[in-house]
């Protein structure tokens, strides 16, 4: 076909997985992937939709694409796609819209516009979004094209339904693959020379909704598969990282001591108002735990990293309830802090409060956090210098230098080496 696609990722990991996903599809129709530009012959945009400012930046980047590339078939697909298609369906520009329920049908839609062009190049957008509670189908994805970690998307939706969040209502319900699937997915990337996944989805510890499996049982089928050499657990509710899973990590090495965490609140009034499923209390105590079972002197780590999801100023919180978030996480030492301020979401329940908290106020707020973001950071960096670490090397190169990831996630950087791209390296930090 001697055609050209670009790939557009915004937002998280599962959506990286699946843009790759689509890429390898157009792979095999005879497509070359290239960087969005003049002359190409698809754009395909795997959009975010968790604020408004990512709605914005979805738009704003169509037109862009538009003007850049005016012959180019637009496909739009993802969370953005599943809740607002009538509105990216109205941007000037845009071909296809995609929702949840048919993104496994991307490629065929995108054929049948070159098929069903019309001499006079009149757009003729279309879409395809069905009621997001009707969705059972599942779309595998696993990011590939580099030559040391992929992204397998083990689970999809959510069944929670916090007051502030549009994620039920563009992924639907709890999902997932039989783990024989996802074991066969993880030969796959071992087959390509990846050693490290990252396991991914909406709700990852809330895996085995559709077959009865449990999550426990998934990690323990990927560490049998040769080959892979290292394993990540993407964002993880605390409830669902039970005691039985941290103990079985502590004796397999291969499960490394990362965890991305969401607390959103420190504060118990605003944790039962965005219907959290746990307190401050069990939370904290939960970050103890994980920390007398997994750090161990003896071993190649000793300190976990916490990547712990803050949310300020959600409707009603108090400046007294932002000091209870700061104080938990001055206590809780994480070892970075993702920060969002409050976005209002139209569909969900904090939208329609009347105690909405001013934008100067949240932003002040989140400065406050970044600051103690950094300083955390600064002591984690501290406490894990001059220890040992095994460090696995990237392909990327600047200024002369590779960058690389230990164990527990500290960037490590050092001249650069093609002969160590993809190798896991012994080092002294």
């Amino acid at each position: 076909m001697n055609k050209q696609a670009a790939f557009i990722t915004l937002g998280c990991k599962l959506n990286f997985a699946e843009t790759s996903t689509f890429a390898r599809q157009f792979a095999r129709m005879g497509f070359e992937e290239v960087p969005a530009g003049p002359g190409v012959d698809v754009v395909v945009i795997n959009t975010c939709s968790v604020t408004e400012h990512a709605d914005k930046k979805c738009r704003n980047l169509i037109r862009r694409l538009h003007k850049l590339a005016p012959e180019a078939k637009i496909a739009v697909t993802g969370c953005y796609a599943q809740l607002k298609p009538e509105e990216i369906l109205a941007i000037d520009g845009v071909d296809l819209v995609v929702g949840t329920d048919r993104k496994g049908d991307l490629v065929p839609l995108v054929m049948a516009l070159f098929d069903a062009a019309d001499d006079s190049g009149e757009r003729r957008p279309q879409g395809y979004c069905c009621d997001i509670d009707a969705v059972k189908s599942f779309f595998p994805a696993y990011a590939s094209g580099e030559r040391t970690r992929s992204f397998l998307k083990v689970q999809d939706g959510c069944d929670y339904r916090c007051a502030y969040c549009t994620v039920p209502l563009a992924r639907g319900h709890s999902r997932n693959l039989p783990i024989a699937d996802l074991v066969a997915q993880a030969r796959e990337i071992a087959a390509a020379g990846i050693v490290e996944v990252v396991l991914t989805g909406v709700n990852t510890g809330d895996f085995g909704k559709t077959t009865g499996e449990s999550f426990l049982s998934l990690l323990q089928a990927l560490e049998a598969v040769p080959g892979i050499e290292r394993y990540r657990i993407s964002s993880i509710e605390p409830n669902l990282l039970t005691e039985e899973i941290l103990r079985w990590i502590a004796t397999h090495p291969k499960f490394l001591p990362h965890f991305h965490i969401p607390i959103q609140s420190g504060c118990n009034k605003t944790l039962k108002e965005m219907h959290r499923r746990y307190t401050t209390e069990q939370f904290e105590a939960k970050i103890a735990l994980i920390r007398d079972i997994l750090e161990k002197p003896e071993e190649w780590y000793t300190h976990v990293f916490f990547g712990i999801d803050v949310i300020v100023g959600f409707p009603g919180e108090t400046e007294e309830d932002f000091e209870e978030t700061y104080r938990l996480m001055e206590r809780v030492r994480p070892a970075f802090l993702h920060i969002f301020p409050y976005s209002r979401r139209a569909g969900t329940p904090a939208a329609e409060r009347p105690d909405q908290v001013q934008d100067s106020v949240k932003t002040l707020r989140v400065q406050r956090l970044e600051a103690l973001s950094d300083r955390l950071h600064a002591e984690f960096t501290a406490a894990n210098t001059g220890r040992e670490a095994r460090v696995l090397f990237e392909s990327t190169m600047k200024g002369g230098k590779m960058f690389g990831y230990t164990e527990n996630y500290l960037r490590v950087e050092r001249p650069y080496d093609k002969d160590l791209i993809g190798r896991i390296v012994e080092i002294t930090i």
